[in-house]
């Protein structure tokens, strides 16, 4: 199909493009007006094309679910920090309600230059197809392309087929996924882009690099469709006022704002250019925190995890040459990467680009699965995206099973030969294949995610003893609506309990509300401050999502002007607030405060919501909850492993004598503190439903909903459901 693009105005290319792959049919629509206004882009977006294409019966695999790629009106302008960030938006095959998940790279940026707002697809083809959206000549199609099951080796195919074709690699852009999105529930999206300042291994410059649409396996519903890649071809606006901002100099001297605190804040502080997010495992790990995951939550904090942290990395495995920034003019440099040898799979003995570990693969692959082994970490992350598979999930799925092994739920027969222990390597890495290939009856209920693992588990030691263990199980297989957790253990943060339980809709993923590194360090002394925080926090970090930012050169680089306000919550960084508010009005032609910006996104937490209900119906606030493990300790040992925090907190509660709570049986103890921290996450949900507008049930209520807008704006069946679960 041949179209025709417009020039960029106010960040928007107003316009989206539909592909139908099951009758190869393609279409470029017009971004309604009132649409564009209300939901912004990005996310919001995506969730409300989602909400029109599908009813509360439409299932994750099914044809007509729709997957949406979104970019955002400030996304793609490399004169501000942060500006590679876009959406995958879909029904989740993971949780069966709308799975979203933020990446970086180029594509979302090149989508815009290429003239669309969103991409949406549909149908399923009856082959395995390639869509190409060449912005250079205004052309999109759909070409057959041979199956090709690992990532890496597909990256090869296309980049040798468009070069030979000859394009530039700085014009290219694309998407895929693997085998592995084929045969689990939580298929990965990989988003390619060309770094042309990184060291190649042959010693000449330019690397391919990759950035992940992980959480909610929205790779799964790609691959579904028998997509195996999409690539966009573009090339950078030029001229004046190339992106159409409405106030152009306004705009780029707010990116030079945020480049100046970046510049001067982040090599004293945090340090991501040199360790990128690995570096946050010391403070997770700290022990006044016990925040960092151990061997599927049980501990929070270990004497080796300096083995694994940022600054082992950056010192031993980073490849710090090159620009490190996931899109051009971002000067934070996190994107860390280096080269390992593979000791297993196909490409064993191969020297390969890894991106990354972040750190919740840091974590994931290393302290909670009890592994302190940075290489072992590395290849672990290689594999994951290779295969097109959510390293998140993978390893907490893998954490669940080496805790049911520890435990004697499940044996070496039932684990189909492995030794599932905490800090076997081998054993992790096997399984990890096993999964990709869909290799043994438990890496196949691995597939499909944490309800399923758990579902074969007590049927397996029912079999063996008679005995049913759903309940124990349920105690510490770390998941919310059926998403396992990020990597984080929450009993030292009630905020970022009820963020987990409540606040994030897609399940157990730290986007909505990133509150456990604020919390821990006494942003939110009171209950109310916790309550709060649930509405505010999201706000701002879906409010980023919307358009096109990324959230590191905001929550991670504090401003120091921010320490100076009175009166305010200084650790949602208000000073640098007000530089991305001067951006969004600049582009946008606005005059609004960064908190009036940043409160639109009630609506599409609302939207969101709304489809939960769709799915949940009159269940919904029992989705709303984490397994105990998230709350406190599951069982005596693990209070008496922290006993100097738990009784002080225990003492204050009581309002006892700290040596009369020491003198107490740890049983005793150990219930009431679970009692008192079970009763605090339900009223902080019941708050949250309150301060949202919804009901005890956790239901937008209609007035909340047509006070906001969205009323017009959902369907007919999603208006009656709702009246009708408001009685």
């Amino acid at each position: 199909m041949n179209y025709s693009k417009a020039k960029l105005i106010n960040g928007y290319a107003n316009q989206i493009l539909t592909v139908d792959v099951t009758s190869r049919s393609i279409a470029a629509p017009a971004l309604d007006p009132e649409v564009k206004k209300y939901f912004l882009g990005g996310r919001g977006l995506g969730l409300y094309l989602l909400h029109q294409a599908i009813t509360a019966r439409t299932e994750a695999g099914d044809p007509e679910n729709p997957l949406i790629l979104a970019n955002g009106p400030l996304g793609g302008i490399p004169q501000f920090p942060g500006t590679a960030k876009a959406m995958a938006i879909s029904l989740s095959p993971l949780t069966g309600i709308a799975g979203v998940s933020n990446f970086g790279g180029y594509f979302g940026a090149f989508l815009k230059y290429a003239g669309f707002d969103a991409l949406q697809i549909t149908g399923r083809a009856d082959t395995d197809v390639m869509i190409v959206i060449n912005g250079l000549n205004n052309e999109v199609s759909i070409v057959d392309i041979p199956a090709n099951d690992q990532v890496f080796d597909l990256e090869h195919e296309i980049v040798a087929r468009f070069t030979e074709a000859g394009h530039d690699k700085r014009t290219m852009a694309f998407m895929t996924t693997g085998r592995g999105a084929a045969t689990t529930s939580f298929g990965c999206i990989n988003s390619h882009y060309f770094d042309v300042t990184k060291p190649a291994q042959d010693g000449s410059k330019g690397v391919w690099r990759t950035k992940q649409a992980g959480r909610t396996g929205l790779g799964s519903v790609m691959i579904g469709k028998n997509v195996r890649a999409i690539v966009v071809l573009a090339a950078y606006p030029h001229g004046d006022n190339p992106y159409g901002a409405a106030d152009w100099e306004k705009a780029k001297q707010a990116g030079t704002r945020l480049h100046k605190v970046v510049k001067e804040v982040d090599p004293h502080s945090l340090k991501m250019y040199r360790k990128g997010s690995a570096g946050l495992i010391p403070f997770m790990n700290k022990h006044e925190y016990q925040s960092l995951p151990v061997n599927n939550y049980q501990a929070g904090c270990d004497e080796r995890a300096d083995r694994i942290s940022g600054k082992f990395y950056a010192e031993n495995l980073f490849e710090h040459r090159g620009m490190d920034g996931c899109f051009p003019g971002c000067n934070l440099m996190c994107t860390k990467g280096g080269w390992v040898t593979l000791t297993t799979g196909n490409h064993a003995g191969q020297t390969v680009w890894v991106d990354g570990p972040e750190y919740e693969t840091a974590a994931g692959f290393g302290s909670n699965i009890g592994v302190w082994n940075p290489k072992f970490i590395m290849e672990a992350n290689w594999h994951c995206d290779n295969y097109g598979i959510d390293t998140i999930t993978c390893c907490v799925l893998i954490s669940f099973l080496m805790e049911c092994y520890q435990r004697g739920y499940l044996n070496r027969a039932e684990a189909d030969g492995l030794e599932l222990a905490f800090g076997n390597e081998e054993a992790a890495m096997t399984f990890l294949h096993r999964v990709a290939a869909g290799e043994g009856a438990l890496a196949r209920a691995a597939g499909q995610g944490m309800l399923a693992l758990v579902d074969l588990v007590v049927t397996y030691y029912l079999e063996r003893t008679g005995t049913d263990i759903r309940g124990e199980l349920d105690r510490f297989a770390m998941q919310t609506k059926g998403l396992p957790f990020s990597l984080y253990r929450t009993h030292r943060s009630l905020s970022m309990q009820g963020s987990y339980a409540a606040a994030s809709d897609i399940g157990a993923h730290h986007a909505a509300a990133w509150l456990i590194k604020a919390d821990l360090q006494g942003a939110f002394p009171t209950f109310e401050d916790k309550a709060r925080a649930l509405m505010t926090y999201p706000q701002v970090r879906l409010g980023n999502d919307n358009l096109g930012l990324c959230k590191l050169p905001w929550v991670d680089v504090f401003n120091p002007e921010s320490a100076e306000r009175i009166g305010v919550d200084i650790f949602i960084n208000p000073a640098s607030q007000e530089i991305y508010a001067d951006f969004y009005n600049a582009v946008l032609g606005s005059d609004m405060t960064w908190q009036a910006i940043f409160a639109q996104t009630d609506r599409d937490i609302n939207l969101q919501r709304v489809m939960n209900v769709l799915r949940f119906g009159s269940d919904t606030p029992q989705k709303d909850w984490i397994p105990e493990r998230a709350i406190g300790p599951t069982e005596d040992a693990f209070y008496d492993n922290e006993a100097e925090y738990n009784d002080a907190e225990l003492a204050r509660i009581l309002a006892k004598p700290l040596s009369e709570v020491q003198a107490m049986p740890t049983g005793e103890k150990r219930q009431l503190l679970m009692e008192v921290r079970t009763t605090d996450l339900k009223r902080l949900v019941k708050v949250y439903y309150e301060e949202r507008g919804w009901n005890a049930s956790g239901i937008p209520t209609v007035p909340t909903l047509q006070g906001l807008g969205l009323w017009g704006f959902m369907t007919e069946e999603a208006r009656a459901r709702i009246a009708e679960l408001n009685g």
